[in-house]
C-alpha cells in the first residue's frame, strides 16, 4: 500500500474517524451551495418576482445536465485514480486525473457554445411558455457561458478531496457561494439588473473559483498533481480508454442528474396544465429545496467513496462494508431531518420566496409537506447508488438510476394528479423514490453484506 501521505491515509485509518474528517469538511462546503441556492431563489422572488422564479426552473435542467457531467467524471476518474493509488501505482492515479480535467473542460466549452446558440428552442422544450420566454432566456444566455467553469470546478473538488485537502475543497465552495450571495444581492436590489443580473452574479462567481483550484494543483497538491500528457496516438488512444472507463463507471450520476432535470421539465409541463404559471412558481420553490437533501446525499458519497474504492482496491469487503454502514445511517438520518424540517416549516419556505399575497404561496404551503415525503428515500438510493460506483457495480448503479428518475417519476407524474388531484403533483416524486427504496431494499443492493461483489 502507497503510505506516502500528508493527513489521510485511506487504507489504514479507522472508517468512522476517516469518514468524520472527510464529511464535515465536505458537508460544509456542500451547505454554503444549499445557503447560497436558496438565498438564490429568495433574491430573485422577492426582488424579481414569481415568474422570474418559474423561469429559473424553465432553465434549471441546464445547471443538472452540467453538474451531471461533471459528477460522472468526477465519479469515474475519482474511483480510477482511487484503485492505481491503493494498488501503489500514483503515476496512473495522477493520468486519470488529469484526462478527467482536461476532458471535462473541453465538453464544457461544446456545451456552452450549444446551450448559448439554443436559447429559445431549448427553453420551450423544458415547458416554457410565450409569457416566461424573454425572463427564462436572459438568464440562460450568462449560465450557458458558466458551463466549463463549472465542470471542471465540480471534477477538481474530487480530487482535492481524494488528495487529502477536504478543507481545501470546503474553502473554495464556500468562497465562490459567498460571492455569489453578494453579487446577487447588489444586482439585483441596488442595482436592478433583474433575473439577468443573477445569471450574471452566479457565472462571475464559480469562474472565479477556478483559480484557487488551479494554484492548488500547481502549488500546493500533496499527491494528485497535474501530469503532462504526451501528444501521441497511442496516448490518445489510452486517454480515450481511460475517458471511456470514467464515463462507464460515472454514467449513473450524469443519469440522476439528467434524472432531476426530467423531474423538473416533466413537472413545469403538469404544473402549468393544471395550476398554471402560478402552480410553476409553487413547484420551483420544491425544486429549489431538493438540492438540501442530493447536496446531503452527495456529500455522504463523496466522503465515503474514497474509503470504499480504495478498500475495494485493496480487496477489503470488511473495511467496505463499515464504510457502507457509515454512510446509510448518515443517510438515514438526513433524509429525516430535512423531511421533518420542511413539513414543519412549510409556510417560512414558502416565504421566503413568495409574497404571502400572491396565488403560488397557497400553493406551496399547501403542497410542500407531501413533496417532503422523498426526503426520507433519496439520501438512501444516493448512496446506495455511489457505493455501487465505488465497487464497479456501474449496470447497476445505472438501472436504479433510471428506475427512480425515468421508469418510475414520469409515470407517476402523469397518473398521480388523475388519481389525487393537486395533491397528486406533490407526491409523484415521493411515491418514484419510495418504490426504488423498496425494490434496492427487496434486492438485498441496500445491505450492507457485499460478500456477493466481485473483488478482484
Amino acid at each position: 500500500m502507497y503510505n506516502n501521505r500528508d493527513s489521510i491515509d485511506f487504507g489504514s485509518a479507522p472508517v468512522g474517524v476517516l469518514f468524520r474528517s472527510m464529511f464535515l469538511p465536505t458537508l460544509v462546503g456542500m451547505v454554503s451551495m444549499v445557503v447560497l441556492n436558496v438565498t438564490d431563489g429568495a433574491f430573485v422572488g422577492r426582488g424579481v418576482g414569481s415568474d422570474a422564479l418559474a423561469a429559473v426552473n424553465i432553465v434549471a435542467p441546464i445547471f443538472l445536465i452540467t453538474s451531471g457531467i461533471g459528477l460522472m467524471m468526477g465519479i469515474g476518474s475519482s474511483v480510477a485514480a482511487s484503485i492505481h493509488w491503493s494498488q501503489d501505482n500514483l503515476k496512473a492515479a495522477r493520468i486519470n486525473m488529469t484526462q478527467a480535467l482536461s476532458a471535462s473542460a473541453t465538453i464544457g466549452c461544446l456545451l456552452a457554445v450549444l446551450f448559448y446558440s439554443c436559447q429559445e428552442p431549448l427553453c420551450m422544450l423544458f415547458g416554457c411558455s410565450i409569457e416566461l420566454l424573454p425572463l427564462a432566456c436572459s438568464y440562460m444566455k450568462w449560465i450557458s457561458l458558466l458551463t466549463p467553469f463549472s465542470m471542471v470546478g465540480i471534477v477538481a473538488m474530487f480530487m482535492v478531496r481524494l488528495d487529502g485537502s477536504p478543507r481545501v475543497a470546503m474553502a473554495i465552495n464556500c468562497m465562490a457561494a459567498g460571492l455569489n450571495i453578494l453579487l446577487d444581492y447588489i444586482f439585483i436590489f441596488p442595482m436592478r439588473m433583474g433575473l439577468e443580473g443573477a445569471g450574471i452574479a452566479t457565472t462571475i462567481s464559480f469562474s472565479i473559483a477556478i483559480i484557487p483550484i488551479g494554484i492548488y494543483f500547481l502549488r500546493f497538491a500533496k499527491s494528485l498533481k497535474l501530469y503532462r500528457l504526451k501528444m501521441s496516438l497511442t496516448s490518445a488512444r489510452l486517454t480515450f480508454r481511460n475517458i471511456a472507463y470514467h464515463v462507464r463507471i460515472g454514467a449513473s450520476a450524469l443519469l440522476g442528474e439528467v434524472a432531476i432535470a426530467a423531474v423538473i421539465v416533466v413537472g413545469n409541463y403538469v404544473f402549468m396544465q393544471y395550476l398554471g404559471p402560478d402552480g410553476v412558481a409553487a413547484y420551483s420553490v420544491g425544486c429549489y429545496c431538493l438540492p438540501v437533501v442530493f447536496m446531503m446525499g452527495n456529500a455522504i458519497v463523496q466522503s465515503v467513496q474514497p474509503i470504499a474504492s480504495f478498500a475495494y482496491g485493496q480487496g477489503d469487503k470488511v473495511r467496505f462494508a463499515s464504510s457502507a454502514r457509515v454512510a446509510y445511517v448518515t443517510a438515514g438520518a438526513s433524509g429525516i431531518m430535512s423531511m421533518i424540517i420542511m413539513m414543519l416549516g412549510a409556510g417560512a419556505i414558502s416565504s421566503m420566496f413568495l409574497d404571502d399575497q400572491c396565488g403560488a404561496y397557497t400553493l406551496c404551503v399547501d403542497g410542500l409537506p407531501y413533496f417532503s415525503l422523498s426526503f426520507l428515500f433519496i439520501s438512501f438510493n444516493i448512496v446506495a447508488v455511489g457505493l455501487m460506483q465505488s465497487a464497479e457495480r456501474a449496470v447497476a448503479a445505472t438501472i436504479y438510476t433510471l428506475m427512480r428518475g425515468f421508469i418510475l417519476s414520469i409515470p407517476c407524474f402523469i397518473f398521480m394528479p388523475m388519481w389525487f388531484d393537486s395533491v397528486g403533483l406533490w407526491l409523484a416524486l415521493p411515491i418514484a423514490e419510495a418504490i426504488t427504496t423498496l425494490i434496492i431494499v427487496l434486492r438485498r443492493d441496500l445491505s450492507c453484506d457485499i460478500s456477493h461483489v466481485n473483488i478482484s
